[in-house]
């Protein structure tokens, strides 16, 4: 298992150095560029671009897990279709091809004829990444190929990319929106039972170098299989490089009162967000994207990740399920929760979400959705208190809305 994750992380961190490459590299940089005067007649080619990054980095995935574990990349599942259709109307299927020219010339095709901006992505695309980590060498777990398949969100918070927002202010290590927010999300689940079991976030922009004023990221990953549990945090003290991460508990406002922090968004529901205000009180935060939301939980700045919306998919909560999972937490349905007796998630009857089937009737992208909402949790104990807290303060227990 240690051979499969060190390759997602490869993988991760691929797709993190394309990231960096699209905001960094003059020439793909000028197509990010959102703030554009309403006459500009390029307006669609940017969006069109931001499409392209995120179906370019999913092939680049799915292909290089293909590469060292042959059969994979059919079981690998995204929310991009690889069929992208250029300015001339001309569609044409993005992959990677077997050399880097080959592929600058496709992706010259893609973006218009730039070929400065095509040479650029291929060469990100075909270089070389590794990756050390001594903490998942030291891994040593078996699980066969066929047994499970990929969820792959190549560009989360894909809004806050383009945006590209860098000077904004973290509030007890949260930041509510900005590049900071941008994540890659790639989690393992097995085909039978649907459980999450290996899960990758990688953090393209954590870091900004003062003086080169380039991006660093950071990564995290998380094993939860066969009573193994295995994350990357768990190696922060123990002298084991831990990418530079820095981790701080919050602290609650009075710890008797259990005064629990929560990460939420500022489009949820107002008797969830009044539930949430109510037992959370200052500890309530708001945030961009999924995959950091969740990222919140994992670093423990928040103990909670509450969102009642069926506006987050498989792809968004796979991986950090999966990490949240080797570090003794979770994440549930919280529309079977608010359904629930509290009796129920302490005798073990937690709803945990899924990843193997569909949203029965439901079309396109809402057949994965996650449709009653999820909460994100580190702690079983701590989840039930808040829970039971949380149900008492919404006006109608049994409702979501």
């Amino acid at each position: 298992m240690s051979e499969i994750l060190h390759e997602l992380l490869c993988a991760s961190e691929k797709a993190a150095c394309i990231a960096r490459a699209c905001r960094q590299e003059e020439a793909l940089f000028q197509l990010l560029i959102e703030e554009k005067k309403e006459e500009e007649k390029n307006k669609k080619f940017l969006i069109d671009f931001k499409t392209l990054a995120d179906v370019l980095v999913q092939e680049v995935i799915k292909h290089d897990l293909g590469k060292k574990f042959p059969g994979l990349e059919k079981n690998v599942r995204g929310e991009e279709s690889n069929e992208f259709t250029n300015e001339l109307g001309e569609k044409i299927i993005v992959k990677v091809c077997p050399t880097e020219e080959e592929t600058a010339s496709l992706l010259q095709r893609v973006l218009d004829n730039n070929k400065a901006a095509a040479k650029t992505l291929a060469r990100a695309v075909h270089q070389e990444v590794t990756v050390t980590d001594e903490a998942l060498d030291a891994v040593n777990l078996h699980i066969p190929i066929d047994d499970i398949a990929v969820w792959v969100d190549p560009i989360d918070s894909t809004y806050q990319y383009i945006r590209g927002l860098e000077d904004i202010q973290p509030e007890k290590g949260i930041y509510s929106k900005g590049l900071q927010c941008v994540t890659v999300l790639i989690g393992v689940f097995l085909l039978d039972t649907g459980h999450s079991v290996m899960g990758v976030i990688n953090q393209p922009f954590a870091i900004k170098d003062p003086i080169t004023l380039r991006w660093e990221g950071q990564w995290y990953w998380g094993l939860s299989y066969m009573g193994n549990n295995i994350c990357s945090l768990q190696f922060s003290s123990t002298g084991i490089p831990d990418n530079k991460v820095s981790h701080g508990s919050h602290q609650r406002t009075d710890p008797g009162k259990h005064f629990y922090a929560a990460v939420t968004s500022s489009a949820e529901a107002k008797n969830i967000l009044r539930a949430l205000s109510t037992v959370c009180g200052e500890n309530l935060h708001f945030a961009a994207g999924a995959g950091y939301k969740c990222l919140c939980v994992i670093q423990d700045f928040v103990d909670f990740y509450v969102f009642s919306e069926d506006t987050t998919f498989k792809w968004d909560s796979c991986a950090a399920h999966a990490i949240l999972k080797s570090l003794g937490g979770g994440m549930l349905d919280l529309s079977e929760c608010l359904n629930s007796t509290n009796q129920n998630l302490k005798l073990g009857a937690r709803p945990h979400l899924l990843y193997n089937s569909e949203v029965q009737g439901a079309k396109g992208a809402d057949r994965w959705a996650n449709k009653g909402g999820l909460v994100a949790y580190r702690s079983e104990q701590h989840l039930e208190i808040f829970m039971d807290r949380f149900i008492k303060e919404l006006s109608f227990p049994n409702e979501l809305h």
